[in-house]
């Protein structure tokens, strides 16, 4: 990335009983909600960690997000621990949420795809009947972060996402249940290709990486701010949801390479012109609050 940092989240995520804020895996990209969360991602700890409401609710309007959705919005996300009062008409990033912004800055710029020879990682967990909600749990997390199922109980990932599900799999309080073993020489009966295009649903992860080409595609000549945040919300879930295969194992079609290459040029020309339309926003209401 050129210029300073630029952190980005996930969209909403639904209360959990294992942490106030984590990883969403059911945001909708575009809806109000999502596009809040993606702004507050992006900008509020460059911001030093909190904003006006008028500020956050004139920025939605950038979006053209009505007011009043925006004011509803911003009270979900409240609701969802994301966001705290801190003083009349402020508002401010619950510390509980950097960690999940933090793993989000890393997915979504900084992409990384296996190469031939590089290791597998895989994940064997045993949990017991009567933790049925975690077992659920502990499926949709990896599968979010874009783990194969290889069997009932054993998924598969690149290596490179080792720390990551030691992360989780702490997180959610799964790590006495599971065990994790590295190789670089996986050896289905069948051919790995054919393994792979069972283990992931590679039919889905062409339509996501076909669903961000077409919301570029549409996108126009929307402002920088505009486009940047469209931009960040419309790709957020596809850095998590594709675990970058090596290319050998994939489709010799497979768009991915092409959303990356899009992805990368269209961020290194909007972020800095929507990061100082931020702070000119930004500006006036803090003069205001002093």
């Amino acid at each position: 990335m050129t210029g300073p940092e630029r952190p980005a989240a996930p969209g909403p995520a639904r209360p959990d009983p294992t942490g106030p804020v984590l990883d969403d895996i059911d945001a909708r990209p575009g809806s109000t909600t999502s596009l809040l969360r993606t702004v507050i991602g992006l900008y509020l700890r460059r911001l030093g960690g909190s904003i006006t409401s008028a500020a956050l609710v004139a920025l939605a309007g950038d979006l053209g997000i009505p007011a009043a959705r925006a004011r509803t919005a911003i009270t979900r996300l409240k609701q969802h621990g994301l966001l705290h009062g801190a003083g009349p008409g402020s508002l401010a990033l619950n510390p509980a949420a950097v960690g999940m912004l933090e793993r989000g800055d890393k997915r979504i710029f900084t992409v990384r795809t296996m190469r031939a020879g590089d290791e597998w990682l895989l994940v064997s967990a045993t949990i017991p009947e009567t933790r049925r909600d975690l077992r659920h749990r502990l499926r949709r997390r990896l599968q979010f972060i874009g783990a194969g199922a290889v069997s009932p109980g054993l998924w598969i990932l690149p290596g490179h996402l080792d720390a990551e599900v030691e992360e989780l799999l702490d997180e959610i309080g799964a790590r006495a249940f599971a065990t994790l073993f590295r190789t670089a020489d996986p050896r289905p009966a069948v051919p790995l290709a054919d393994a792979v295009a069972d283990w992931w649903d590679l039919r889905a992860l062409r339509a996501e990486h076909e669903r961000f080409l077409a919301s570029v595609a549409a996108a126009g000549s929307a402002a920088p701010f505009d486009a940047y945040v469209r931009l960040i919300d419309s790709w957020r879930v596809l850095p998590y949801t594709d675990p970058g295969l090596p290319a050998a194992l994939l489709p010799a079609d497979w768009p991915g390479a092409r959303s990356t290459e899009v992805f990368t040029r269209l961020s290194d020309r909007l972020s800095d012109p929507a990061w100082r339309h931020v702070r000119s926003a930004v500006a006036p209401a803090a003069a205001l609050r002093r």
